[in-house]
């Protein structure tokens, strides 16, 4: 199995990009997109100037237990920059879900809380809700993270995303919302609470 049918057979499919859109990344935009592969293992990641945006990491089954997830976060860490992710929210029905933030809890990340995020899949034209998770080696400022969002769904997520699925995605002011007064439940909220 090559390292898009494991991404692909491990997320959601309003979540995947095309197998083209990944490779033209890596290709065109190399100096930028990456792809951290092993036996076990797939990361797919952006590292920009001021910050790193991780678009997919997989673990195989295989390998759980053997803190490989952490080892891949780590060695993101070293690069002393924030990193910003894209969780779904909490389905009690999908269990990977709970145990993906519970993950990222123990990693130090930290919701943000003022970030609205929704857009719609191009695979499916359903919308989906998105959460942002950072971690920060200083105090990360949400007003940034907003900032790098755009950033990535303008340079990564919708790039020649015409080419690839025969339309656009929507333009960034309607998928991402800054706003101050927003305090949505979180299950890592919840977790943050139990420590």
């Amino acid at each position: 199995m090559n390292w898009f049918e494991k991404l692909n057979q491990y997320f959601p499919i309003e979540e995947m990009k095309s197998q083209e859109h990944m490779e033209t990344l890596l290709k065109e935009k190399g100096d930028v997109y990456h792809k951290d592969e092993g036996d076990k293992h797939v990361l797919m990641y952006a590292e920009f100037p001021g910050f790193v945006f991780i678009d997919y990491v997989y673990v195989s089954s295989a390998a759980r237990g053997e803190g490989l997830g952490h080892k891949l976060i780590e060695k993101m860490k070293q690069k002393n920059k924030p990193i910003i992710l894209e969780v779904e929210p909490v389905d009690y029905e999908d269990t990977d879900t709970e145990k993906r933030l519970k993950f990222y809890h123990r990693e130090g990340f930290t919701h943000a809380k003022s970030i609205g995020y929704s857009r719609r899949s191009l695979a499916t034209d359903e919308w989906s809700q998105l959460e942002i998770l950072y971690w920060s080696p200083e105090d990360a400022n949400e007003e940034e993270l907003f900032e790098q969002m755009k950033q990535t769904y303008e340079e990564i997520h919708t790039y020649k995303d015409q080419t690839f699925y025969g339309k656009s995605y929507q333009p960034v002011d309607e998928v991402l919302k800054l706003d101050e007064k927003r305090r949505p439940d979180s299950m890592l909220d919840t977790f943050e609470q139990k420590d």
